[in-house]
Formats: structure tokens, sequence, C-alpha cells
């Protein structure tokens, strides 16, 4: 433990300092990205999740630094990553709809897909219809494309859900370390932290997994944004940095690496500020702010037409000598915008839009446990109900013995004969 102590102590001076020149450089090229895409915000319905996911690199940067330079605010800063992370997987998978032209149409373009893939079995003669209705599950996994409109609803929920649980798990981590019983890096029993993981690792892989089967449906029409290098970069920061930590602790836990906390949160910290500086220039080039400069003449903006005048020597043909060749290009500039709309509109609109998604995933997460309490209340209260006749016949017949019994046995034999004429009427 002291040499463990000695070897922190030695190493955390200069990780600090290479630390803190990678944050430097990764802060410095988001931020000029970000503001460059605040000042051409000129398609709101995309920028404004291009900015959430940028802005993911500072706030993992930050918070990493923060954590290294202080191991006492590694949970808080924790708690904080955690969170944005979990926000910043919904803005991406948000951003990919908008670049599909919004909801409305990512379903009609599903739909469409549906109906694509069924009519096939139907040219081969077989029955599409019997099949897609009782492998629906496994057509998520094998044909998601003739799930149609349902698709839609499940990859939302995936990453809705990855947001509201990783939001929850964060503070309640940071409710269990209060009390002393959550055990940061011990997968102990009598700690949370191990129960935590396994449910944060389920929930980040079904998130992640509808991402990809998003992508896997409408790679063909998103070509013109390039989206494999955005998929994977982003999915790289999400995705590596979360299993990054998950190893540092495993490592830790078999005493390959030295088990002392601050050395564990330390090297999670480091590697994060280095990670941060090359998604921050994968970003300059994968989210660059080009796209948005320019925008269709039939919208707004500043026409400007570039002539270029080349001149050509022509050795063969009749036209010897110098020839000259124009070339001209008209642009449309869009307007500079100001960055507290843009602002604005990111935190109201952007935030309006996450709380409908929640609402609505909490409102289908809730319908089939409503449904379900619903048939166990409906299943009582007939058995209830069944009980108490028994009960009102029983009671009906012991009043009437007592009041007449030589009427009462006359209308008991009464009825048996009635019983018995029934019966033999049937026979016949």
């Amino acid at each position: 433990m002291g040499r463990e102590m000695i070897s922190y102590k030695l190493l955390h001076g200069p990780a600090l300092l290479v630390a803190g020149c990678f944050v430097l450089l990764a802060l410095l090229l988001s931020v000029i990205l970000i503001f460059q895409h605040l000042k051409s915000y000129s398609n709101p319905a995309e920028q404004k999740w291009i900015v959430a996911v940028l802005l993911m690199v500072p706030v993992y940067a930050t918070e990493s630094i923060i954590s290294l330079s202080n191991p006492k605010t590694s949970l808080a800063c924790d708690i904080l990553r955690n969170c944005y992370e979990a926000y910043a997987l919904y803005a991406f998978g948000s951003y990919l709809i908008a670049c599909l032209g919004g909801e409305d149409r990512v379903l009609e373009l599903l739909e469409m897909e549906s109906r694509n893939v069924l009519t096939k079995p139907l040219l081969e003669g077989t029955d599409a219809k019997s099949k897609s209705s009782k492998n629906k599950c496994c057509d998520f996994f094998c044909k998601p494309c003739a799930l149609g409109k349902q698709l839609f609803s499940i990859i939302k929920f995936g990453l809705v859900q990855y947001m509201i649980l990783k939001t929850v798990c964060a503070f309640l981590a940071f409710l269990l370390e209060i009390f002393g019983v959550y055990g940061d890096g011990e997968f102990k029993w009598n700690y949370g932290y191990p129960y935590i993981t396994v449910v944060l690792n389920f929930s980040q892989m079904w998130a992640l997994y509808c991402l990809v089967q998003f992508y896997n449906v409408t790679h063909e029409r998103l070509k013109p944004i390039k989206p494999l290098a955005k998929f994977i970069s982003f999915k790289a920061v999400v995705f590596a940095t979360w299993w990054q930590g998950v190893g540092i602790a495993i490592l830790c836990a078999f005493r390959v690496l030295p088990k002392e906390g601050k050395f564990q949160t330390g090297l999670q910290d480091f590697l994060i500020c280095i990670e941060m500086a090359i998604a921050a220039i994968a970003h300059t080039y994968v989210f660059s702010v080009k796209p948005y400069n320019y925008i269709p003449s039939s919208e707004y903006g500043k026409i400007s037409a570039h002539t270029e005048k080349t001149v050509v020597d022509m050795e063969e043909g009749k036209d010897k000598g110098p020839t000259v060749i124009e070339k001209t290009e008209t642009e449309v500039k869009a307007p500079g915008t100001s960055i507290k709309e843009s602002v604005q509109d990111i935190v109201v609109e952007g935030g309006q839009k996450v709380v409908e998604d929640v609402k609505l995933t909490i409102n289908q997460a809730m319908e089939p446990v409503e449904k379900g309490v619903t048939k166990i209340q409906d299943s009582i209260h007939q058995i209830a109900v069944g009980s108490d006749d028994k009960k009102e016949s029983a009671v009906e017949i012991e009043e009437c013995i007592e009041e007449d019994p030589q009427q009462g046995e006359l209308h008991v034999q009464s009825q048996h004969m009635t019983v018995a004429e029934k019966v033999n009427d049937t026979e016949k």
C-alpha cells in the first residue's frame, strides 16, 4: 500500500501536466467548431443536435481534468459525465432522424421499406402476413425492415430508456456513496457498484444495438452525410470510455494494476483527457460546418458569383496558341445568425423535444404494467363475485327451509322432477 501511494504521487504531477495539454487542445478545437455552427445556424433541425454531440468533448475533458487534479471530486464528475453521455447518445439518434427529414418522414420511409420486404414473399407464393406477425421479435434482430413503423418506436424507446436509466443510476450511485455502500470499482455483492454496472451494461448495449439497426435500415438514404464516419467517431467515445472504466476496474480487482482508488480513477481520467483531444480532431472533419455555410437559393441569403479564368496553350488543332477558359460558380451564402438566438433554439426547442420523448417512453413502459394490473384486478373481482353468488344462493335455500320445511321439501322435489323431465325430453 505504501509503494502504491509513492508511485501515485510520483506519477500524478507529470500525468496532470500531459493531460492538461491534451485538454487545452480538445477545448480549443471543440469550442471553435461549436461557435462556427452557432454562427452558421442555417439548419436548426440538424445543427441543434450536432452542437449537443460536440459538447460531449468539452464536458468529458473538463470533468476528467478536474477529477484528475482533485480525486475527491471524482464521483461528482463521473455523475456529470454519465448524464451527458446518455443525452449525447439520444442527441446523435435525433440528428440522424433530422437528416432524414424528421420523424414523419422517417415513419414514411420505414413503412415503404416494410412494404418492399413483405411483397417479396408474396411474389414467391408464401404467406408474409402470418410470418411477420409470429416473428416480430426475430425480425428486429434479423430483418428489421419488415417491422415498419414499429421499428421506429423500438429504436426511440431504446435510446430514451438509456438516457433515463443512466441518469437515475448516476444519482443512485451518489446516494449509495454517501451511505458508504457504493464501492466504486469493487466487485463485491454487498456493494451497489456491480449491480449498477450490470444494469447499465445491458441498457447501453441495447441502446447502441438499436442505433446500429437504425443505421442498417437507413444507411443508403444517409449517404450524403457520410454516416459511417460519424457513427464510428461517436460510438468510439461513448462505448470505449465506458468499457475502458470497467476494464480498469477488473484489472485492479485481479491485482494486475494497483488497487488504490485514486490510481484507478486517475488512470481513467488521464486516458479520457487524451482520447478527447483525438475525438476533437475527428469531429472537425466528421461534423464540419461547411455543409451549413451554403443553402439553396430558393430560401434566403446573399448570392455571389465567382469566376475563374485559366489560360491554356493549345498545341493541336486549328486554334493554336493561348486559349482562355472561364469557369463561373454561383453560391448562396447563408446569412450569419446571432449566437444568442442559436443557443436559445438549442436549449428551448431541444429541451422540449427531450421532455416529450421522456414522457412518451415512460408511458410506453407503464402501459404493459397497467394492463397486467388491470387483468389481476379483473381476475380478483371475478373470483370475489363468484364466491359471493354461491354464498347468497346457499343462504336463500336455508331461509326457505327454516320458514316452511314442508313446502321447502315439496319445492325441492318439484325442482328435481322438473330437471328429470327436461333430461328425459332431451334423451327422447
